[in-house]
């Protein structure tokens, strides 16, 4: 295989690219009743190349090549809106992505308590 450094480099990178998104690893945002959950990562990348040429013997020609990448991603969050308002919702080693999913069902049952507010109250 003959492959370019520079080509080989781009495919590494491209790849990258479409790997490090959000939504390949914690998926959409989404909507819950008045509140927008957006999903928060954090990215590392680390990239490594070598060559080289020459020859030993007559017969041998020598030549090389070579590249790596290493990529981290960790989701680390949400944020979280309802109109002007805005929070961070950890999903750390600490409190866990658990902690932002205890946080639903006290969201979801102010959503409710602000519907039936609104249903019933005085025209």
């Amino acid at each position: 295989m003959n492959l370019p450094f520079d080509e080989m480099i781009k495919q590494i990178t491209d790849f990258m690219k479409t790997e490090a998104k959000t939504e390949t690893v914690m998926g959409e945002p989404f909507e819950l009743g008045a509140f927008k959950c957006v999903p928060v990562i954090k990215v590392g990348m680390g990239f490594g190349s070598g060559g080289g040429e020459g020859a030993e013997a007559k017969d041998n020609k020598g030549q090389g090549m070579g590249a790596g990448a290493e990529m981290g991603i960790e989701p680390i969050g949400f944020l979280v809106t309802k109109g002007d308002e805005i929070q961070f919702l950890e999903a750390g080693q600490a409190h866990g992505l658990s902690a932002a999913v205890e946080k639903l069902p006290g969201m979801i049952e102010r959503i409710y308590e602000n519907r039936n507010r609104e249903e019933f109250a005085p025209a």
